[in-house]
């Protein structure tokens, strides 16, 4: 295995940039952020009209997500590989087809994440800004979905984490991630499969494994500020019942 790594390593890392397109970790690693940052604005959108008070767009939204949720990962790749280039009349590379399907999926996933987030603040939050005279809109902007977004920020590492290990799928359309990296070596060796895959394993652990340690850091300063913000709550109280009596 350390022959393999000694001669194919950079290939797994980048692919075969800068001779050529990019692949291996950097590939799935840019993959990932991107269907991330382009899907949370899906995401917050679907939360939202997964609880507007208007019936017909909490239906629309629930029919994709029933939609999706109720699909195969590869089954929506596929779709967007064959109709993308019909729809755009464009040819998209196999990246940003992955990248599109992935918007797709965890658009989903994502914001049923954050709906169940802004369902868990209590009612009085609501009728608190409602009581102040703000609309729907500034209610919805300006008080429940920043807390719910920043009570959400573990479950979106946790996402981030999956969408990197669903990027493996990309292979099957030929875009040159980390698995069709991995294929490649494969083919060219073909006496070695076990310490190839073992290999590609070890790879998608230290990357999985270092983005929830990264997702557990964040979940613990998340909760640091909320118990630290609660207790300068508390403290005012108290300071405001001491001047009181």
């Amino acid at each position: 295995m350390i022959d393999i790594l000694s001669q194919y390593g950079l290939s797994l890392l980048i692919g075969q940039y800068p001779d050529g397109p990019l692949g291996g970790v950097a590939l799935t690693l840019v993959m990932s952020v991107i269907a991330l940052v382009v899907a949370f604005p899906v995401a917050v959108t679907v939360a939202v009209t997964r609880t507007s008070p208007i019936r017909a767009i909490r239906r629309a939204s629930s029919v994709y997500v029933s939609l999706v949720r109720g699909i195969p990962l590869l089954l929506i790749i596929f779709w967007a590989y064959f109709v993308l280039p019909v729809v755009t009349g464009v040819t998209t590379s196999a990246a940003v087809t992955v990248i599109c399907a992935l918007v797709i999926y965890e658009g989903a996933y994502l914001g049923e994440s954050i709906r169940a987030a802004l369902e868990a603040l209590p009612k009085g939050q609501t009728e608190a800004a409602r009581s102040l005279g703000m609309g729907y809109r500034a209610t919805l902007l300006k008080v429940i979905l920043p807390q719910a977004l920043f009570n959400c920020l573990p479950s979106m590492m946790n996402q981030f984490v999956l969408i990197v290990k669903n990027t493996s799928l990309a292979y099957i359309i030929g875009a040159h991630e980390l698995t069709f990296s991995a294929n490649g070596i494969n083919a060219q060796l073909l006496t070695q499969p076990f310490q190839v895959y073992f290999i590609l394993a070890a790879f998608y652990f230290i990357l999985c494994y270092s983005l929830s340690r990264l997702s557990r850091l964040v979940e613990r300063r998340v909760l640091r500020k909320r118990s630290g913000s609660q207790g300068r709550r508390t403290d005012g109280k108290s300071s405001f019942a001491e001047v009181s009596s």
